[in-house]
């Protein structure tokens, strides 16, 4: 039975490959739209993954997000190191500044400030040059992406007029650039996450950021903790709210406050939804309404076997099985389409982030697609009177 079901199914050729396109198409949406969306919700909180030093951020009660930057006073650092159980604390400044390059245009960059003597905080994959480069004169480290794209110097000829067509150069190590008029100088590529906002991102000292920046009562960012060894560092975070008044949370619960205001404030999840759920529409009907056609057209062979004494349960197994057959190929098709894609845009500045479980959220919905494809099928399939074989 089992042969004569994958022969029914595959001999109508243009039915069988409708189903497949539509099951396909459902499962290439849904993977794609799911991924970019983990992609992105990933970038926002891109900065504190890249920052592994620390196990506790403190910050400002108010904040809300990694980029909802509430000043400190500098004298919150004294008081953070001071907590029983800290093994050091650092301050870290984190502001948009806008960049004034060589041929004039500006170019707003997300400048981390680390701290002066321990770098504490700063990139964790050089590209070129050193981390402890930035201990030299105005000397900045600029990401890998904005040197290439954002950053990059644009040819220009004799007058000092760029030249149309010509291919920029990505900023090097020697390179000045003007942050809030005073002068940079790279000193190192580094390699770092993308973030939500994409803005090129500049490393340098905290005591130079706080110079580039413009002019404040307060500047400090947020005070980076290490805990002691043998430390809880949620017992730690609780007394440093205590004894300070400040809001201390570990690096994953920072994280995963930054992703739920994202999720809760912007119409990201909304967006992303309607796409998902528009892939699962669009796949049911077009899978549901050829399956139905095809069931149709295949009546009389279904009677016929009714009528040699197959059972109902026997002619649903053989509907479920050409569901299955189906499903795992427009599954398979469609998870390959969406991860061929994702490598092709691997290097753009397109968010992409495929995960096991949006495999498994994809194999879910084909799954209750193919049932709903076949359920009008399976209805007809029962109610068949095998005397239909024996009509005109």
């Amino acid at each position: 039975m089992n042969s004569v079901a994958l022969k029914m199914l595959m001999g109508d050729r243009a039915k069988y490959f409708g189903i497949i396109f539509g099951i396909t198409f459902a499962a290439m949406l849904i993977t794609q739209q799911a991924s970019i969306f983990v992609g992105i919700m990933t970038r926002t909180f891109g900065f504190i993954s890249d920052t592994t030093q620390p196990d506790i951020w403190a910050m400002d009660y108010k904040v809300q997000f990694i980029d909802d930057i509430k000043p400190l006073q500098d004298t919150m650092l004294l008081r953070v190191r001071g907590v029983e159980g800290v093994q050091w604390a650092m301050p870290l400044y984190k502001g948009l500044i806008k960049a004034r390059l060589e041929n004039g245009q500006f170019q707003t960059c997300n400048v981390i400030g680390i701290d002066d003597a321990t770098l504490i905080g700063g990139p964790a994959e050089m590209v070129q040059g050193s981390l402890a480069d930035l201990r030299k004169s105005e000397g900045v480290i600029v990401d890998e992406v904005g040197a290439a794209t954002r950053l990059a110097r644009r040819p220009v000829d004799e007058n000092g007029v760029p030249i149309p067509g010509a291919k920029p150069e990505p900023l090097k190590i020697g390179d000045t650039l003007e942050l809030n008029d005073r002068r940079a100088v790279v000193v190192g590529i580094c390699k770092v996450s993308r973030t939500f906002q994409s803005q090129p991102v500049i490393y340098t000292t905290y005591t130079r950021a706080t110079q580039y920046a413009p002019r404040e009562r307060k500047l400090l960012s947020f005070i980076l903790v290490k805990a002691e060894e043998g430390q809880n560092v949620d017992q730690l975070a609780s007394r440093i709210k205590a004894e300070t008044g400040l809001e201390a949370l570990g690096s994953w619960a920072f994280a995963e406050k930054t992703y739920w205001y994202f999720i809760r404030y912007t119409g990201i999840p909304i967006n992303f939804g309607i796409s998902v759920l528009l892939g699962f529409i669009v796949g049911t009907a077009v899978a549901g309404q050829t399956f139905y056609n095809f069931t149709l057209d295949n009546l009389r062979h279904f009677g016929a076997l009714k009528a040699m004494g197959a059972s109902n349960v026997r002619l649903l197994g053989m509907i479920v099985l050409q569901a299955m057959v189906v499903g795992v190929i427009g599954y398979g098709l469609g998870v390959g389409i969406a991860s061929t894609f994702a490598i092709i845009s691997k290097n753009s500045e397109l968010a992409f982030r495929l995960l096991p479980e949006t495999l498994v959220i994809t194999g879910c919905a084909i799954v209750v697609i193919c049932i709903l494809a076949s359920l009008l099928s399976i209805i007809k399939v029962i109610r068949l009177e095998p005397a239909i074989v024996f009509k005109g």
